[in-house]
């Protein structure tokens, strides 16, 4: 299994590729839901309170990842424009394979 931390690696260097794209990350950590968005190589939590310290990761090494969703940037969280939604992590891996 990947770790989490290279997991999110990842995502990130997929958004520094794709600045027209927000990835929304949803992933359980600690038995809560919690919604990531990764925008331009950064991640920041949704739901709870985020580092300022770029080097502590937003998601932690026990986190789920339960889907991710492709939006169009700029975000607009009350009419998101979905590229894709609820894709796997497999899914995700065929985007980065893709460019």
């Amino acid at each position: 299994m990947v770790e989490i931390s290279a997991i999110a690696k990842r995502l990130e260097q997929y958004s520094l590729k794709h600045p027209e794209e927000v990835l929304l990350v949803t992933a359980e950590i600690e038995g809560e839901l919690d919604t990531i968005a990764v925008f331009k190589g950064f991640s920041s939590s949704l739901m709870r309170a985020t580092a300022f310290d770029p080097d502590v990761p937003v998601l932690p090494p026990q986190a789920m990842i339960l889907s991710i969703d492709r939006v169009r940037s700029p975000y607009n969280p009350e009419q998101p424009d979905y590229i894709a939604q609820g894709l796997t992590l497999a899914q995700m891996q065929d985007c980065w394979e893709q460019g």
